[in-house]
């Protein structure tokens, strides 16, 4: 059964509906005029009563929750029998044929079945008209070539309807075929973009608070084993553990949002390495040697700068078994440029899977830098950290 059309179905789906609807209102005026005119009382009440018949059958039918082909093919039935019924009463009412040939499709389930129904339809107008005129060979002539001629058109109807339909069918299935696309796609993009924001949090904790535990664990054993030999730095090392709980602590506001976002207290990128590095060899005692120059660059530069200095001291104190640190910050024609060399027992880079490594790789891949680890047993360690400077990448 033909359901309303909706927004995008074919201009023949909207023809079909729009012409039903209209020939329900020439069907209330044809009723209203009946009431109000002079018709003899037979044809009058007649014709009331079939076309009052029609309608609530018609809407019973379109609402029916029952077995909707069988009720739309008693519906046919009874159409073809009323437009009989209607032609025989009422010189002019066979026009009722035509303005209700779209039903024929609406109500049909296949081409067949609409072109069969539309027939009869044709038969019983062409016959009550011609027994209403006087049976005769001129009349029922005349009566059959225009039934003939409206029938013509059902059938173009019939024949046309269901390609029409099909392609209301094709396009409904490509917008719900979009719309599902749009909705997946939706849909990765926020799975993509939490599983963005974990990496970013896991690679800000591991190195902001990850680091500063570690270095507040590696701090308290020294201070531990230093109390009774060696009061004075002992206590200078709970100093630096409790300057880097404050720092931590002001890395936690920051990530869960109480603080600004990025953690690093404004000033230049040499300023603010020095603090880092002065701290590192108070904490370790390293020998470390730095050139750090005063150079201009904006806020991510300087906190990937800091991070990925903190990262290689971090992996130097862990895993070197270094006695010195040397660091170089350049401003080159391309880009800053950060150099951290250690004299530790090196490694094997293909075999490093670390977190911290592969942070600051993804962190300087953001700003469109690179990093360069270059490392062999017994050699020591050289991190080179680069980041473009104008645009350049």
């Amino acid at each position: 059964m033909l359901q309303r059309p909706q927004r995008g179905d074919p201009f023949w789906i909207w023809m079909l509906h729009w012409w039903d609807v209209m020939s329900w209102t020439i069907t209330g005026l044809l009723a209203v005029i009946t009431v109000v005119g002079d018709t003899p009382g037979t044809a009058k009440y007649g014709s009331l009563a079939l076309l009052t018949l029609l309608g609530t059958c018609y809407g019973v039918v379109r609402r029916r929750p029952g077995n909707p082909v069988r009720g739309a093919y008693s519906y046919l039935a009874l159409l073809v029998l009323i437009l009989g019924g209607l032609a025989y009463l009422r010189e002019g009412f066979g026009v009722l044929y035509t303005l209700t040939l779209p039903q024929f499709v609406i109500f049909a389930n296949s081409l067949r079945s609409a072109i069969v129904y539309s027939g009869l339809g044709a038969v019983a107008i062409t016959v009550g008209g011609s027994l209403r005129e006087g049976w005769n060979t001129d009349v029922l002539t005349t009566n059959t070539i225009s039934s003939l001629a409206v029938y013509a058109v059902s059938i173009l109807i019939a024949v046309l309807t269901p390609r029409a339909l099909g392609l209301r069918d094709e396009r409904a299935q490509l917008r719900a075929e979009l719309k599902s696309t749009q909705l997946s796609l939706a849909e990765a993009h926020r799975l993509q973009g939490a599983a963005e924001e974990r990496e970013r949090l896991a690679r800000e904790i591991h190195d902001t608070l990850a680091q500063g535990f570690a270095s507040i664990v590696a701090l308290a054993e020294a201070a531990r084993s230093g109390l009774e030999t060696d009061t004075e730095k002992s206590a200078q090392q709970l100093r630096s553990i409790e300057q880097t709980a404050r720092e931590n602590l002001a890395e936690a506001r920051v990530l869960v949002g109480s603080a600004p976002q990025s953690g690093v207290a404004p000033g230049s990128a040499a300023r603010t390495l020095r603090r880092t590095l002065d701290r590192f060899a108070e904490d370790t005692g390293f020998t470390v040697t730095a050139d750090l120059p005063d150079i201009e660059c904006d806020q991510q530069t300087r906190i990937a700068l800091l991070r990925c200095t903190q990262e290689s001291l971090a992996n130097i104190r862990k895993h070197a078994a270094a006695s010195a640190v040397d660091v170089v910050l350049a401003q080159q024609a391309f880009g800053i440029e950060l150099e951290i060399i250690d004299d530790g027992r090196g490694f094997v880079v293909e075999e490093s899977q670390g977190f911290g490594l592969n942070g600051m790789r993804k962190r300087l891949a953001e700003l469109g830098g690179e990093l360069t680890v270059t490392s062999s047993v017994g050699d020591g360690t050289r991190v080179l950290a680069m980041i473009p400077t104008n645009g350049q990448v």
